[in-house]
């Protein structure tokens, strides 16, 4: 395995040298507006990341298994549909539908379906809710969870994914501190690739034949594994956790005992009555992370709409100038919600890198319509011409390319490529 020599990056440094000198003004116009660099920002990203002292952490969202899975969107189109076609389900749901209230331009989605359904079979009592009878509402729940499992129970096509990229990055640099990965998506392909790939994880379960969750393996002060070790939280629980009555959970392919609850989309109600597992202690992990020192985190995937986790993230920020985040985003930045494109631009350790522009140190603006095939990162993190997403930009300016899982995926591998060579015999004359 190569290690990496690169002197630690200091991310103060960091968050000040990338809010200064990346204005385009080779062109002394006063009707050119100010522009980014993508090239620089790749520049900056690789940089914060090939130290083998300094911690690091990815964040993936939804986004990062299209197109093998539908996005949140996308999944919840599929289990309406099936709900509102079934025989048993179509009427107790109108129902719940019926009493959704969202804020004006919010479309429901199946987080919202599930928390309301789980909200009512709590408070149920033996008359029901609307006519719809607690044990319905228990099936209802189960149905929804049955459907959603069926759509996300897919594995990855070969050994070539972007998802076996970021585990053979992991695996390849032994590291003072031991990377993580934060994710909200139940299905099991990060797992797939991290054990294709033999990168050995720790996700806060222990045990073979019916591995339970262990709530102190998780604290960073009782955390005693080798740092080659991954960290693995995932953050909207996963297809194959299971709580039982007693409220024990266990990580299992299956159970047929009608007293276990599928632990997928947790819900607000959810964040109150488990605060000491699972979820919370995910959290934790996350908010521990962000405010432990040094830190780099790149999210990617994530559509930066679970206001939950927005926060956890800007406050950690907020709290430790040493912590950097680079939010990968393959839309236009006009895409975000209003008030965390906001919060953003106050935040000078986050920056945006978006398909059209960046937003970091205060400052948002768009790429520069000059594009580089001489500088090693063209085509791999930054390009002009037409992408695979729909944006407002032009073609003639750059487009940011990372914030596509894939093409992330290509920037470790070429990451790692550099690093083998600049190690190499060639290197050492």
């Amino acid at each position: 395995m190569t290690t990496q020599k690169t002197k630690p990056v200091q991310n103060a440094a960091l968050n000040k040298e990338a809010a200064v000198g990346d204005t385009n003004t080779d062109v002394p116009s006063a009707h050119v507006m100010p522009t980014h660099c993508p090239y620089r920002q790749a520049s900056l990203l690789q940089q914060a990341l090939s130290p083998d002292k300094m911690r690091v952490a990815f964040f993936l969202g939804a986004g990062c298994s299209i197109p093998l899975i539908p996005d949140v969107a996308g999944l919840t189109n599929k289990i309406v549909q099936s709900l509102e076609a079934s025989k048993d389900f179509a009427s107790p749901f109108k129902a719940i539908k019926a009493r959704l209230s969202l804020p004006e331009n919010t479309s429901a989605t199946i987080e919202d379906i599930l928390t309301l359904v789980r909200t009512l079979i709590d408070v149920a009592g033996p008359n029901g809710v609307d006519g719809v009878a607690g044990d319905v509402l228990a099936k209802l729940d189960q149905e929804i969870c049955f459907i959603t499992t069926q759509l996300v129970s897919v594995r990855l096509p070969n050994n070539d994914t972007a998802y076996h990229k970021v585990a053979s990055w992991i695996g390849a640099i032994d590291r003072r501190a031991p990377v993580e990965l934060f994710t909200t998506n139940y299905d099991l392909l990060i797992e797939q690739a991290l054990e294709e790939c033999r990168v050995p994880f720790f996700d806060g379960f222990v045990g073979s034949h019916r591995p339970f969750f262990d709530l102190k393996s998780t604290d960073l002060d009782h955390d005693f594994l080798p740092s080659r070790w991954a960290r693995l939280w995932k953050i909207h629980g996963s297809i194959n956790w299971w709580r039982d009555s007693s409220g024990n959970v266990e990580r299992r392919e299956k159970v047929q005992d009608g007293e276990y609850r599928q632990m997928i989309y947790p819900s607000h109600l959810k964040y109150d009555q488990s605060r000491r597992m699972p979820y919370l202690a995910m959290l934790d992990r996350l908010r521990r992370f962000l405010t432990s020192g040094q830190a780099v985190l790149v999210t990617c995937g994530y559509s930066f709409s679970d206001q939950h986790l927005n926060e956890v993230i800007m406050d950690g920020l907020t709290s430790n100038p040493n912590a950097v985040c680079f939010g990968l985003y393959y839309k236009d930045r006009g895409t975000l919600p209003p008030a965390v494109r906001q919060r953003i631009r106050q935040h000078p350790n986050f920056r945006l890198l978006a398909l059209d522009g960046a937003v970091f140190g205060t400052l948002e603006r768009d790429w520069h319509a000059d594009p580089k095939p001489e500088h090693p990162l063209h085509a791999i993190a930054a390009r002009d011409g037409e992408v695979k997403r729909e944006t407002t930009s032009s073609q003639a300016n750059c487009k940011f390319l990372l914030g596509d899982f894939s093409d992330l995926g290509q920037f470790l591998a070429w990451q790692l490529a550099q690093q083998d060579s600049d190690s190499g015999p060639d290197h050492a004359k």
